[in-house]
């Protein structure tokens, strides 16, 4: 089982920022596709960003434009930076990764912002906005 553990969580002021990291151990030599979701008290588990292979992103209608999803791959480590956070994005974020799998003889990762499931996930981190 691939290894995440994010970091970068705690308490900020609304329009404050803030960014999480996610360490990982990669098992796979043929890559992942990542990202971040969250989850609040009393709901649904929401996608809030993802990064493909090429490095490509997604992202969430309700973070758009103040989250940025990055990733270092010589540090093994996704990053979220958050700007201008609200009392909304309050929650657990959690990281996590989908494995390429071959597909017409040639391997693919498969997630986007919407997924807020993935095969190897972090325990999560919890981010608390205040008005």
């Amino acid at each position: 089982q691939m290894q995440l553990v994010e970091s970068g969580g705690g308490s900020v002021q609304a329009g404050g920022s803030m960014r999480l990291s996610c360490t990982y151990s990669p098992l796979s030599p043929n890559g992942y596709c990542m990202g971040w979701f969250r989850q609040a008290p009393g709901q649904e588990r929401e996608g809030v960003a993802s990064i493909d292979i090429d490095g490509t992103t997604t992202y969430a209608d309700s973070v758009k434009g103040r989250f940025t999803i990055s990733k270092d791959n010589t540090e093994n480590t996704l990053y979220l930076q958050m700007t201008s956070l609200k009392p909304e994005d309050s929650a657990v974020y959690y990281c996590g990764a989908n494995p390429a799998v071959l597909s017409l003889g040639r391997y693919v990762a498969y997630c986007n912002s919407g997924y807020s499931s993935y095969d190897n996930e972090g325990q999560g981190t919890q981010v608390t906005v205040s008005a």
